[in-house]
């Protein structure tokens, strides 16, 4: 914690300069102002070049004293401030990609993070199937080592599709594709989680359980932009409408190993990916029952 002091240089036992000097070996952070009845350069240069951050000479006028505390405190808040966004940024490497970093820093970043649009997109959801019985179960540290290690698994097939992680939901993913083909780079992606899932080996915490995941796919119009709460200064860059919602509602109604889509997705893949009718479900907000299709390996 960065603070202020006023020394004068006679003082009984140890002198200003001295105890400047010892100050600023073992608080650095701690900005001084030396006050004195010698103004000579002398004194003023032995206590600058020991760390004092202004000096003073008697006899003291007090409006000077006055703006020269402030001046100090306003020094020592922004030095504050520096450590505290230090810290921050210290914290933000330790769970954010370097390049991602880097983009935050330029303005294509400042430009894009303030733009609220209408996109035409995919997005996944992906479920841990069975999961939730291991986290009631088993030591906190162990849960986290392994739901991390099966979602690496599910970001890097998301990133080799230029797909984006939106956000971890518990147990679960929430991914966006944009640009050209993104449908059929969704489904790709899908795919191949559930191909690299399928084959891990099964958890040492619970030798029956056997990963598995359950995934639903949406196309179409949504609304892309920063949503959140301004007052508490927690914005998230995500995506919402009813394509989000439809994605999340056919992820709950797949089973095991199944990637469900709807029939306007599948007008849009029959050609490239083997899927099968599986019939059709009641949604919520929704007035008629809609179609859905699994996607075959």
């Amino acid at each position: 914690m960065t603070k202020r002091l006023i020394s004068d240089i006679n003082m009984p036992e140890m002198d200003g300069l001295t105890l400047l000097s010892k100050i600023n070996e073992l608080k650095p952070l701690i900005k001084s102002v030396i006050v004195s009845a010698y103004g000579d350069m002398a004194n003023i240069r032995t206590a600058m070049n020991s760390g004092a951050f202004d000096f003073i000479t008697k006899p003291i006028n007090f409006d000077d004293l006055n703006i020269t505390v402030e001046k100090t405190l306003k020094n020592v808040n922004q030095l504050k401030q520096t450590l505290q966004a230090i810290k921050e940024n210290n914290i933000l490497k330790m769970y954010v990609d370097e390049n991602v970093l880097n983009f935050m820093n330029s303005r294509a970043y400042e430009s894009s993070i303030m733009t609220n649009e209408t996109i035409n997109a995919t997005v996944m959801f992906i479920d841990l199937c069975g999961f939730t019985a291991i986290s009631e179960n088993t030591v906190p540290d162990s849960v986290v080592k392994l739901i991390n290690s099966y979602f690496d698994v599910m970001v890097k097939e998301i990133i080799a599709q230029n797909g984006f992680i939106d956000k971890f939901i518990g147990d679960a993913v929430m991914a966006v594709f944009k640009g050209d083909y993104h449908l059929d780079r969704a489904v790709d992606a899908a795919l191949a989680v559930r191909n690299q899932i399928k084959s891990l080996p099964i958890s040492e915490l619970k030798k029956e359980f056997i990963p598995k995941v359950s995934i639903g796919i949406k196309s179409g119009e949504m609304i892309s932009g920063n949503i959140g709460s301004e007052s508490l200064k927690r914005l998230d860059y995500t995506v919402i409408g009813d394509t989000v919602n439809t994605a999340a509602r056919l992820q709950d109604a797949a089973k095991e190993n199944q990637i469900i889509i709807t029939e306007s997705c599948y007008e849009l893949i029959k050609e490239s990916f083997p899927c099968k009718k599986l019939g059709e479900i009641t949604m919520k907000n929704k007035v008629k029952p809609v179609t859905i299709y699994e996607v075959l390996e």
